[in-house]
């Protein structure tokens, strides 16, 4: 039995490769750009072919005030409300991390409410010549759950669709006509994210229609589509989270109960460090200043660093999961459960 199952795996891996090296040969390492956004039906067949665009263009509205969307404006916008902010030690939130007994970890952040001005005060300046903020602990506002506008805000109109940043609403639209009328549905969330260089997001993939526009700042992307999901090694790792110590008040990596489910994860720390990736591997860098978005669809990995504060608005839209498309995704990501993580890495340090 253990034979045949090598056989399989061995057999799947083939499969893989020569998928992702067909779907190379057809579209390259490069990506459309626009100036403008799509009308419904162009976006419809963007849809359709799943490659990232880059659109020069900003989902936000231009203001006439030279301070919209500085810190000052912000902070002076939400006033005293208090807002949930993440909170790490290495600004690797929701990321593979080495804690207690030396085992590798799936660590979620910390998150603590706070207002606005203290936490843009752990952030770089917004000039392009400032020295990045000195702080122990890494601030960054990524809560990813329709923090904006959630589904409940189209159901009802917005009556009982509670933000924290409600006062953030009338600058930010809830839709885009264009690609709601594409999709035939408004957004499933539309999430705020507010931070600096010393925030990483770890590679992954979203089973959503992704709409990524930055305000502020810039963010460089390192995408993968699905057909190289492989080269990324997903592994099994144990669930933990950071929470502040009441003696130290320090941050601490504690493991959750032993019956919470496993984190299926990447185990490639930085898909754009050299040597991180199979040669098989072709990774496409895409950096998105303010005033542009970016078009990511459905299943396709991405790794993202910013540069200098940053302020950026993105729109999750569902999947179809009628036809093929969906179906695809759950192939070549894997049906199967992958290895452990901390069985390979305890083998790799024995080696």
């Amino acid at each position: 039995m253990a034979n045949r199952d090598t056989q399989y795996e061995s057999g799947r891996a083939e499969e893989l490769r020569w998928l992702a090296e067909q779907y190379y040969e057809l579209n390259g390492s490069q990506i459309d750009v626009l100036d403008s956004f799509p009308g419904p039906l162009e976006f419809s067949r963007l849809v359709h072919i799943a490659r990232p665009v880059l659109i020069r263009e900003s989902a936000i509205p231009d203001s006439e005030d030279s301070r919209t969307w500085t810190k000052q404006w912000i902070a002076d916008k939400l006033g005293d409300r208090h807002i949930s902010v993440a909170i790490t030690p290495n600004g690797r939130a929701d990321a593979v991390t080495r804690g207690p007994g030396n085992k590798l970890y799936f660590a979620e952040p910390h998150t603590e409410k706070m207002t606005m001005g203290p936490f843009l005060e752990t952030l770089s300046s917004d000039k392009p010549e400032s020295e990045p903020a000195k702080n122990s602990e890494v601030h960054y506002l990524q809560s990813q759950n329709g923090n904006l506008f959630t589904s409940r805000y189209y159901d009802l109109t917005g009556g009982e669709d509670i933000s924290e940043f409600e006062p953030l609403r009338e600058y930010i639209p809830s839709e885009f006509p264009w690609c709601s009328d594409a999709l035939d549905k408004s957004p499933d969330a539309v999430n705020l994210w507010i931070g600096d260089e010393k925030s990483v997001t770890s590679v992954h993939s979203d089973p959503y229609e992704n709409i990524y526009t930055v305000i502020r700042g810039s963010k460089t992307f390192t995408l993968l589509p699905p057909t190289e999901g492989w080269c990324l090694r997903e592994r099994r790792y144990p669930h933990a989270t950071y929470v502040r110590s009441p003696t130290t008040a320090q941050l601490e990596l504690v493991p959750s109960p032993a019956s919470t489910p496993l984190v299926r994860w990447s185990s490639v720390a930085d898909p754009a460090a050299p040597g991180a990736l199979p040669p098989a591997a072709h990774p496409i860098t895409v950096t998105v200043r303010a005033g542009e978005t970016l078009y990511l669809p459905a299943g396709w990995w991405h790794f993202v660093r910013q540069r200098g504060f940053t302020v950026a608005v993105n729109y999750w839209y569902d999947t179809e999961a009628r036809g093929m498309a969906w179906v695809w995704l759950n192939f070549l990501r894997g049906a199967e459960d992958p290895p452990l993580g901390n069985e390979e890495d305890e083998a790799g340090a024995g080696a």
